[in-house]
Order: C-alpha cells, then structure tokens, then sequence
C-alpha cells in the first residue's frame, strides 16, 4: 500500500472530523475507536488514519476499527506520540504499507491493520468480556451509592423556559446509529410535535435533519457555534461543584445560558430536566445505554444512567435501534394483493356502468377472435 494525502492532526477524534476534508489522513491519539466516532470519519471520507493508540486494544470488541476497515479506509496503528508531534496540520504526507514519512523523512512506523486482522483481535477480546463486565459493575455499584441523590431529590433542577409539562421530549445524543433512528421515527416527530432536546452534537444531528431544538444541555465541548446560536433555549452541564467550563464558549458567543450542576452524564441530566418538569413521555434517540456504549465513552461504569433511568423508566421509550425493525423490503406478493385489491372497484365500475359495458362486450368478442372460442 502506498498513498499520499494532507494531514490533520487532532488528539480528539470529534474535533478533528469537523476540519476534516475528503481525501484527508486523519492523524488521531485515540484508544478503542468507538463506532460513532468511525463514522464520523467515514462520513468526512477520510484516505486513511494514522494513530497513535491502538485502535483496538483488547479489553472489548469495539466497532470502530471494523466500520473504518469495511469503508476501505486505511490504518495505520499504534504508531506512539511522535507522529503527533513529527506532523503539523495540512503536511503533505506519504504513507508506505506501516510507515509514515514526511519530505522523504520516515516519522513512525506502526502497524497496518486489515479487515482479517481486526475480526481477529475483536474474537480475542471476548476472552476478556467478562473480567470488565466485573470490574464494570463493581464501578456502577460503587458510584450509584454516591450518587444516589439524582433520584432522592438533592439535586437542584434550574428554571427553564421551555414548556414541557404534558408534552413528549424528544432527547438526541449523537450516539450508535442515530441517524437512522431519526428518520425511522420521522412521522412521530412531525405528528407529535415533541419538545426537541439536542444533548451536545445531538443539536446538530437535529438541525441536520430539518428540525430545529427547543433546548440544547450539555458541556457544550462536541457542538457546532451554528447549533448554538439556533435560538434554543442552552443549559451548560456543570460538575457537582458548581463549574461549568463550557460556560466560557457561551459567553464568547455572546449567548446566554444557565447551568445544572449535577454528577453524571449530560444524557442523564436531560432526561432527569425533562422528567421533574412534568413531561408526559420521553423518547431517546442515540443514548447510551450499555456497557460497551460507556467503555467507548471512556466511563468505567453507568451508575447516573441506571439511578436515572429508574426514576424516569416509567415514561421512557428509548428508540435506539428501532431502524433495524423497518429494514425488511416489501415483499412481492404483498405488493401484487395490494394491486389486485386496489383493481377489485376499478373492475366492477367497468363490469355495472352502462358507458362502458359495450367495450367489455367488444374486447370479450375480440378475445374470443383471437383464441378461436
């Protein structure tokens, strides 16, 4: 393999795709690459991508690796920290099977991994499945006793303009496959008319789909300036403590906002806001619900999400996955009785009005002709 194309280099992935240009190597420091964030990069049509973790380590079978393989995207792994550092942004580089150079000069050297490789090492790291789902929930466990103040009411809600008191919220978080479980629920959106919540990105996933937030929650780190000026009404996740970093952002914006000092997860903090406000249902789009979803996030444990999801549990529907059970095609034969019903009326006014009995008669008498009856 041998290929040359323009650097951009970024320790975070979700930044470095919004820079990222068809045709771009995406130069990255990320462990276990998530699927969302694969995407992100299949979506940006990334040539190749040249990290410096390893983008399967082994403690699960991440999605990442695999999604990028299949979209024929190169990667060239666990490369080290030098090749961050040996290549600045827009570099013209080359890339030689595992190597990477810059003006002739090698940079790193890592290993290249293909499609056989990776079903390989995601078959190994079920060996390991169960020993993180131990030390999995021991976290939770641990954390939910700490935490147990989402549901017992010491967490104070803020004042929000947006009315949701009898209404459903629509909560989106850019998570696995929320795209197409946005257009799966299209028609509920449009009927319903819920109350649109864009957690972080999840307000772009929004506004990429036509519509527009009503409230937009999170640390504010993974969303577009487009997103955050779009009117909706903003509320900055901030630590327990009272800090609220992306504050900063929103001041810069000239925007407003208040915050919601709370443990867990910004997701989590949504459906706890939609919840004490009186909202009558809620639906989840792209959340995070599993242990594999919070390993990729980096999270060690799920405790806010479970204390959450077992106060609000009762007016939660969480649409995740709900595309898969539409993507069967329509079936011949059902298509052929649909037709055949549709014809049923059609025939019988042509059988009983007397303007066109006479042509029946004549195409019977021509059929009669031709077959010699």
């Amino acid at each position: 393999m041998h290929l040359r194309g323009t650097a951009r280099v970024d320790r975070r992935t979700k930044n470095l795709v919004k820079r990222l240009q068809p045709g771009d190597v995406a130069i990255i420091d990320h462990e276990d690459i998530d699927e969302v964030a694969a995407e992100g990069l299949v979506a940006a049509r990334a040539r190749a991508v040249i990290n410096a973790a390893r983008s399967i380590s082994g403690k699960y079978p991440n999605l990442g690796p695999i999604t990028l393989a299949e979209a024929g995207i190169a990667i060239i792994d666990a490369c080290g920290p030098q090749v961050l550092e040996g290549i600045a942004e827009e570099d013209l580089i080359e890339i030689e099977e595992n190597r990477v150079y810059f003006q002739g000069e090698l940079i790193a050297e890592g290993e290249l991994l293909t499609r056989d490789l990776i079903l390989e090492r995601m078959e190994a790291s079920k060996a390991n499945f169960e020993s993180e789902l131990s030390k999995f929930v021991d976290n939770t466990l641990e954390y939910a006793r700490k935490e147990q103040k989402l549901i017992l009411g010491g967490v104070k809600i803020p004042k929000v303009r947006t009315e949701f008191r009898g209404r459903h919220a629509l909560i989106v978080v850019r998570g696995q496959n929320y795209k197409q479980d946005l257009i799966a629920i299209k028609s509920y959106i449009n009927e319903v008319r819920p109350v649109l919540v864009g957690v972080d990105g999840g307000a772009d996933a929004l506004i990429e789909f036509g519509c527009r937030p009503d409230l937009i929650i999170g640390d504010m780190d993974s969303i577009s300036d487009k997103a955050l000026r779009s009117g909706a009404e903003l509320i900055v996740h901030a630590y327990r403590d009272g800090r609220a970093p992306g504050m900063e952002r929103i001041r810069s914006l000239g925007l407003t906002a208040v915050t919601f000092p709370a443990p867990g997860t910004s997701e989590d903090v949504a459906m706890l806001l939609a919840y004490e406000q009186g909202v009558e249902l809620i639906v989840a789009v792209g959340t995070h619900s599993n242990m594999v979803d919070f390993l990729e996030k980096g999270r060690k444990g799920m405790a806010s999400t479970f204390l959450v999801r077992l106060k609000v549990g009762s007016i939660l529907i969480d649409a995740k996955g709900v595309n898969k059970l539409y993507r069967s095609g329509v079936k011949l034969r059902y298509l052929a009785q649909i037709v055949a019903a549709a014809l049923i009326p059609f025939i019988i006014i042509l059988a009983v009005s007397p303007v066109t009995r006479p042509f029946l008669r004549l195409l019977l008498m021509q059929l009669k002709i031709i077959l010699n009856i």
